[in-house]
């Protein structure tokens, strides 16, 4: 049984939770939200979420998280074994997190906390995801999956750092920021009937 440690309406919680389920693993979920009391910094240095624990060891952050339940639980595979492949993904993974979600991330406190964000930031927010939708697009590949015919962690990514993003860029600019991106929009669509997606996001619905 792994632990998780965090809240429902992380994306990132819920990317890990759904690759939990994806992987068979069994899941406790500790609800506990982001802090820097010290026994919450021994489980995530930043005192983010989520974390896991593992017979007493933690770990936190996303993409150390779903490279060990890769290894711990290698089928379903959700990375190709072509090392080249692995990493072609691991690539696109990368994009989506720092150059598309961590990007948006920064309209969040007037979104979510009505903590207004300066238009200086909104000019380079804007400015930022395009380049960032620009360098994603150019990884693509949506047939039918993100990286290729294989379901692989750029498919989760796409779902849930899309999933903060087009919020964030609708609220702030009224804009749908996958316009002009089928490949995309197809992606996400697929992932939302995906079954350890669904279960995540209709449990997170009932709390």
């Amino acid at each position: 049984m792994i632990k998780l440690y965090g809240l429902r309406m992380s994306n990132y919680y819920s990317l890990a939770k759904a690759l939990l389920i994806e992987k068979g693993l069994g899941i406790e979920e500790v609800k506990r939200p982001p802090s820097q009391e010290e026994d919450f910094l021994m489980r995530s240095p930043m005192g983010k979420m989520p974390a896991i624990e593992v017979n007493g060891v933690y770990l936190s952050e996303s993409i150390a998280i779903a490279s060990y339940l890769e290894r711990l639980q290698p089928q379903p595979a959700l990375l190709p074994g072509d090392a080249m492949q692995a990493a072609k993904v691991m690539e696109l993974v990368c994009h989506l997190k720092l150059d598309i979600e961590l990007v948006a991330r920064r309209l969040l406190p007037e979104v979510l906390f009505k903590q207004p964000v300066s238009e200086e930031t909104k000019v380079a927010v804007k400015a930022d995801l395009a380049k960032g939708m620009m360098a994603v697009d150019r990884l693509f590949v949506g047939a039918p999956y993100a990286a290729g015919e294989q379901l692989t962690l750029a498919d989760f990514y796409t779902f849930y750092c899309f999933g903060l993003a087009t919020g964030m860029v609708k609220a702030i600019y009224g804009e749908d920021l996958l316009d002009g991106y089928p490949n995309i929009q197809n992606v996400l669509a697929l992932m939302a009937e995906h079954p350890s997606v669904q279960r995540v996001e209709t449990e997170k619905s009932a709390q």
